[in-house]
């Protein structure tokens, strides 16, 4: 199994979107099957999905897939724009595509929205969508979101002599010793010093626009008539009955499926479950076009 690091550069362009252009950071597994593309949530990096990724592109499974994990700008590797926008951000991973070979897209939480974006726009790009823990709609509950930007920035990185002190910097602000490990994958050494890898300041200064939804940006698009798998955790509220009129309209093709024991890190607190679910889904496009029942 080769994992193959690419820098690839993207620029938007299209109704609605603001001219930019930056260095997109992925890795791709597999060399035969369909593509899946995966996109991950705030604060995160493509690594997050390595696990369902290596599992999809196991070269001695029939079922393999050529898998590419993105991360997106602002992110991990790749590179800061001046603000975050999810139509420009949507463009930007659409330059990885290609409509003469169609991909499964799978996004969570921001990633998710991301996707959905992608999808209405280019929906000659996307054969099938994967949407997890996340609606088309705007969500007013950002306070935690908050509450982490302010304890990464209000650490003294400069005092910082190993990664310890980080986490136990951090641990007042953050309790849960889960979250301070995801948050702390940003941290990276610096020459003799350190540095957050991630765009602390425009993503906290952008927290409305990550928890909205572009509606009026997409009003003019049609729906996306794929097959869509909407999982979501059942501990979770990002995805709730009050949010399925939403779904419904942009993506009438949706089937909800709810992972019992899961958040909203569905992926990484239920694995084999998620994995599952969406190895049913993926299957399906190797039919005759009827979906199967991936619940």
């Amino acid at each position: 199994m080769v994992w193959v690091a690419v820098a690839s550069t993207s620029s938007t362009d299209g109704a609605g979107s603001t001219d930019s252009t930056v260095s997109l950071h992925t890795r791709a597994l597999g060399e035969h099957g369909s593509r899946v593309v995966f996109l991950h949530g705030l604060f995160g990096q493509g690594r997050n999905w390595t696990q369902i990724g290596r599992a999809l592109a196991a070269p001695d499974r029939a079922d393999g897939h050529r898998v590419l994990l993105v991360d997106l700008p602002h992110h991990g590797r790749s590179g800061w724009d001046e603000s975050f926008d999810y139509v420009q951000v949507a463009d930007q991973v659409a330059t990885l595509l290609d409509a003469d070979d169609p991909v499964c897209l799978v996004g969570h939480s921001l990633g998710g929205k991301v996707a959905m974006v992608l999808a209405l726009r280019h929906p000659d790009l996307v054969e099938r969508l994967c949407v997890v823990d996340v609606s088309p709609v705007a969500y007013d509950h950002l306070s935690q979101f908050e509450e982490y930007v302010d304890a990464m920035q209000g650490l003294d990185l400069a005092s910082l002599e190993q990664r310890g002190d980080a986490d136990a910097g951090l641990a007042e602000a953050v309790p849960d010793p889960t979250v301070r490990a995801f948050l702390l994958q940003n941290l990276r050494r610096d020459g003799d010093g350190w540095r957050w890898q991630v765009n602390l300041d425009v993503l906290g200064r952008d927290l409305p626009v990550i928890g909205g939804w572009p509606e009026d940006r997409l009003a003019d698009l049609a729906p996306y008539r794929g097959p869509v798998l909407w999982i979501a955790g059942s501990g979770s509220d990002y995805v709730a009955p009050a949010y399925d009129e939403a779904m419904d309209r942009w993506f009438p093709g949706n089937r909800l499926v709810t992972i019992k024991g899961a958040g909203h890190w569905v992926h990484s607190e239920q694995p084999e479950v998620f994995l599952e679910v969406l190895r049913r889904f993926l299957d399906a496009s190797r039919s005759d076009g009827t979906e199967a029942d991936p619940a």
